[in-house]
């Protein structure tokens, strides 16, 4: 046993590092991360607050094992041969993951002990992108480019005011429309008159946006 380990408290019976983990990422989507606390973990869990660290030196260790958990609900690219087709489905299963998970989004990339699930994620887009036939240097800029989209995508949407199209249609007829004049906002109105006389969906925005960084990567890849 590690000095590590001997300076841990001893373990509760039924506890165990999965169990710590999940019940840490289920305070997080209801409370955000700022409201989880060893103590407010601890009581959760039912066990003294000493005996988690059992199974973690520390928050920032089980932040770890929370980024890790996010990652592994990550669908990974799919082995074909089309790799916009491959990326477009982990970008979707990244989304997804993320509405879910709101709070992780700005920890994503800040973890400096990175877990296997973490470390297989990154190891599949990159050989995904590599086998498709971008240099490693134009793999790197790819991996970049759509983790920013996704994650800035994540981002906002997690801060938008409403949560389907009906409620955005309502918001904009109710609270947003009256407070326009024509003569000083006329583009603003047609828009907002047009948008949703059509059924818009802010949703839909995510595959529109998607779709085109997949179409500006592909001349950067040498399809030899």
């Amino acid at each position: 046993m590690s000095a590590k380990e001997k300076g841990r408290a001893a373990p509760d019976a039924g506890l165990s590092k999965q169990r710590v983990t999940a019940e840490a990422v289920r305070i997080a989507d209801r409370e955000g991360v700022e409201g989880l606390s060893m103590r407010r973990l601890a009581d959760a869990l039912g066990a003294g607050a000493m005996s988690l660290y059992y199974y973690v030196a520390n928050k920032d260790e089980l932040l770890d094992a929370m980024i890790d958990v996010v990652f592994d609900e990550i669908e990974l690219p799919p082995h074909e041969d089309d790799w916009q087709s491959a990326m477009r489905v982990r970008a979707l299963s990244a989304r997804e993951v993320l509405r879910r998970h709101p709070w992780a989004i700005v920890l994503m990339e800040s973890r400096t002990s990175p877990g296997p699930a973490n470390l297989r994620h990154r190891e599949a887009l990159t050989a995904c992108l590599r086998n498709a036939g971008f240099s490693v240097v134009m793999a790197t800029h790819a991996n970049w480019l759509l983790d920013s989209y996704v994650y800035g995508f994540a981002l906002q949407e997690a801060s938008l005011p409403f949560d389907t199209a009906d409620e955005l249609a309502d918001m904009a007829e109710d609270v947003f429309l009256p407070q326009l004049s024509a003569d000083e906002f006329p583009y603003l109105i047609e828009s907002a008159t047009v948008l949703f006389t059509a059924g818009y969906d802010p949703a839909e925005e995510f595959l529109f946006g998607l779709d085109l960084v997949l179409a500006a990567l592909e001349p950067l890849r040498d399809s030899r």
